[in-house]
């Protein structure tokens, strides 16, 4: 049985460039060769980073223990914690963003941080997989749920905002557009601002985006065209963190900044700020506190791997087989009466 493989983009595409600034190399412009070759080299590398293409890598049952995601590239297997770009673009205004959990589903979907080559697998609890409760009116997850590559929040690190350390994830994503996405897809996506949900006493940053290629994405920009174009929106998305682990007996969480979003700006600091604490991990610079770092990208990482490596973790890994049947109790209404 072949492993199913599923396209997520476009593949780039250089090639008449390339073979272009070769017949002017060789038509006697001698003098123009370097900077022909710089430029190529920098069209190349602006048209990959933005159109670099993935697809997904299915091992074990789905809604089982053993369920993995792998991400593939067009050289092989990568960590979408590592090896993906945070940014898709030359101008970093734009950026990679992987889907864990596709709007609407229960299912507890996360890039397992602490596994070599982070595949996206499901959140377990006391040996149990993790399905979020439908907290009425909500069903599932309310966004297409996720994480930016090549960031970390450092459980080292007591944010000068919260007052509480990282939670050793990359920082999370909540694309607000109108597709459903596919678990595994990598879109990208304009930021818009940001919450800082306090989880367990944790700084746990939630991003706002939205794909870029949403019929909206023209006229969103920031924090206050959320509040115009989709008014109720920020509301419901700070009631839905509130609320959905008080069904499982918890209690209610807490946010920074009494529950408001902080616009555009604000954002891009934070992601700059992970970013650099997911260069030190990298680097071996600071306490991994558990990471797997390996990666196939990251020249000046000591955790760098090669493609066989890679292979060699999934061909590990449990092999395809058919989906285990969901407990009925994912789809039960819960109704929160106290906030």
């Amino acid at each position: 049985m072949t492993t199913p493989e599923r396209l997520t983009g476009k593949q780039p595409m250089c090639a008449l460039l390339v073979r272009s600034l070769t017949r002017t190399v060789f038509s006697g412009l001698s003098t123009h060769r370097s900077t022909a070759a710089a430029g190529c080299r920098s069209a190349f590398q602006q048209n990959r980073r933005s159109k670099m293409s993935y697809t997904t890598v299915e091992r074990g049952a789905p809604n089982s223990l053993d369920y993995r995601l792998y991400i593939k590239g067009a050289n092989g297997f990568v960590s979408p914690f590592h090896d993906i770009p945070l940014h898709a673009n030359a101008e970093k205004t734009v950026f990679n963003m992987v889907v864990e959990v596709p709007r609407w589903s229960n299912a507890k979907m996360e890039i397992a941080t602490k596994e070599k080559l982070n595949p996206i697998k499901q959140d377990v609890k006391k040996g149990n997989l993790r399905y979020v409760k439908n907290c009425f009116p909500h069903h599932g997850y309310i966004w297409n749920y996720g994480a930016f590559p090549q960031t970390w929040e450092d459980p080292n690190h007591r944010d000068q905002h919260t007052e509480c350390k990282g939670d050793n994830d990359p920082i999370d994503v909540c694309e607000i557009g109108q597709r459903v996405a596919n678990r595994g897809d990598v879109i990208q996506v304009k930021v818009l601002g940001i919450m800082a949900l306090i989880d367990e006493g944790e700084t746990d940053w939630k991003i706002l985006a939205i794909d870029v290629k949403d019929p909206l994405a023209a006229q969103m920009n920031d924090i206050e065209d959320i509040k115009k174009l989709k008014p109720g929106f920020l509301e419901a998305t700070c009631e839905w963190f509130k609320i959905y682990k008080i069904p499982d007996g918890k209690p209610e969480n807490q946010f920074a900044f009494e529950g408001q979003a902080k616009d555009k700006a604000f954002a891009l600091n934070i992601i700059t700020e992970t970013h650099e604490q997911w260069r030190n991990l990298v680097a071996k610079k600071t306490d991994s506190a558990g990471i797997a770092c390996e990666n196939v990208s990251v020249g000046s990482s000591p955790f760098m791997m090669t493609q066989e490596d890679a292979q060699a973790i999934v061909d590990k890994s449990a092999p395809v087989a058919p989906a285990e049947p969901i407990n009925s109790e994912v789809d039960k209404w819960h109704h929160i009466t106290k906030l």
